[in-house]
């Protein structure tokens, strides 16, 4: 009698987009195969299943009973007559090569199939099934590896490049591959050749050297949005205030990024960035008001006095960023307090012709879940052709692709007249 497996049962313990998908993970003689035993993991909490083949070089690392463990499933480490590349190309969706090492690459872009992986790898490619690297080595391999790129680009595959540190080229940390993953196999490279500008993360107005008008933004929103962009192939530069996103730091690698403190410098950075973009998405919760001046060093604390500010208003960036570029489509955010959702579509809409933006992306801050510093979002996407779009409350990185799909529909039917 055939049971199930244990580590099944993590499938979809986590809210993704991989339900019903098979994915085979390629498994390679390097030194970072440790975390594709997370990877694989991450990737069931996401929905999928998931079968794993390897190298005879990484069988030497990581025995296959762990991987076995890992996923449910036996481990592929050598091609039998049951034709094991074949099956599993077939029944899978996709595979993922993670980690990738030099040699599994050349194999790859060279047509050859002298292991499981690379047979796989060459079979699945052939049925038109996506094949996505993940390549991990010491640095100088990994420079000599650039051709390689250019070459496996042509040929229609995938590559998450590493993250540079040091002397090595080190695998993405898991969270981001998974992303990555996911992003591709829903998406794909629907943004290729995009410029897309994002702002995210709230400003801070100095009333004296120590103290600040703010805002409780994470940024969180503005940088799932930079990232799901650069995941579907845009080039995307991010403008941020102080962040607080809970992700890996190494997320920075993947985007452009430059910090604003105020409102003047999110100005600044928007004149400098804007010109030229395709899309232009403004997460950045920035301050309407800032004091009329800053005071010299610390107001005393000691003091019993009463302290009267002069608020003054700030620059409109949205504004800026509009006129820069009116070619462009712009995506507005609106995080308002609203007693209805009749209420919040009015300020959406206020908002939309107030700077004839092409859509905004509206939130209820009162509503538990959508708020300043959520992992969720619950957004109404209204835009200048009409209607509003739900998207319930879900992770914000899921909510950044819904958006980008109502940005990637703007993109073709082109910008509101301005």
């Amino acid at each position: 009698m055939s049971l199930p497996h244990p580590s099944l049962s993590i499938i979809d313990e986590h809210e993704g987009e991989l339900r019903g998908k098979c994915i085979v993970l390629g498994v390679t003689g390097s030194a970072a195969i440790y975390r594709s035993i997370d990877l694989a993991r991450t990737l069931m909490r996401l929905g999928a299943r998931v079968r794993v083949v390897t190298t005879p070089a990484a069988t030497e690392l990581v025995s296959p009973t762990l991987f076995e463990w890992a996923t449910g499933y036996p481990v592929v480490t050598k091609l039998t007559g049951a034709i094991e590349h074949v099956t599993l190309s077939r029944l899978c969706d996709a595979v993922v090569v993670a980690p990738a090492s030099l040699d599994t690459l050349a194999e790859i872009a060279e047509l050859r199939a002298s292991t499981p992986v690379s047979a796989t790898v060459q079979e699945a490619a052939g049925l038109g099934k996506p094949v996505l690297l993940i390549p991990a080595m010491h640095l100088g391999m990994w420079r000599r590896s650039k051709r390689l790129l250019d070459e496996l680009g042509r040929q229609g595959f995938y590559v998450m490049e590493p993250v540079i540190e040091g002397e090595q080229a080190k695998y993405p940390p898991v969270e981001l591959a998974a992303w990555w993953i996911e992003s591709i196999l829903m998406r794909g490279v629907d943004l290729r050749g995009k410029k897309v500008l994002v702002t995210a993360g709230p400003t801070r107005e100095y009333i004296d050297e120590v103290r600040v008008l703010t805002n409780p933004s994470s940024g969180k929103m503005g940088v799932y949005l930079a990232l799901e962009a650069r995941w579907r192939g845009a080039d995307v530069v991010l403008l941020h205030g102080p962040l607080c996103t809970a992700l890996p730091p190494q997320w920075r690698s993947y985007v452009e990024a430059y910090n604003f403190v105020s409102a003047e410098d999110a100005l600044r950075l928007v004149r400098e960035h804007a010109k030229g973009i395709d899309l232009g998405l403004y997460a950045a919760a920035i301050s309407d008001y800032k004091p009329s001046e800053k005071l010299e060093g610390k107001i005393d604390s000691s003091s019993n006095k009463e302290l009267v500010l002069k608020l003054v208003k700030t620059p409109k960036v949205i504004a800026e960023a509009v006129a820069a570029e009116p070619n462009a489509v712009h995506i507005g955010f609106a995080a308002e307090a609203a007693s209805s959702v009749e209420e919040l579509l009015v300020k959406a809409r206020r908002k939309l012709e107030k700077y004839r933006l092409d859509a905004v992306a509206a939130n209820n801050i009162r509503e538990p879940g959508a708020g300043f510093g959520s992992e969720t979002n619950h957004v109404y996407i209204v835009d200048w052709r009409g209607g509003a779009t739900e998207i319930p409350r879900m992770h914000k990185r899921l909510v950044a692709r819904r958006i980008l799909n109502h940005a990637v529909k703007l993109l073709t039917e082109g910008p509101r007249p301005r």
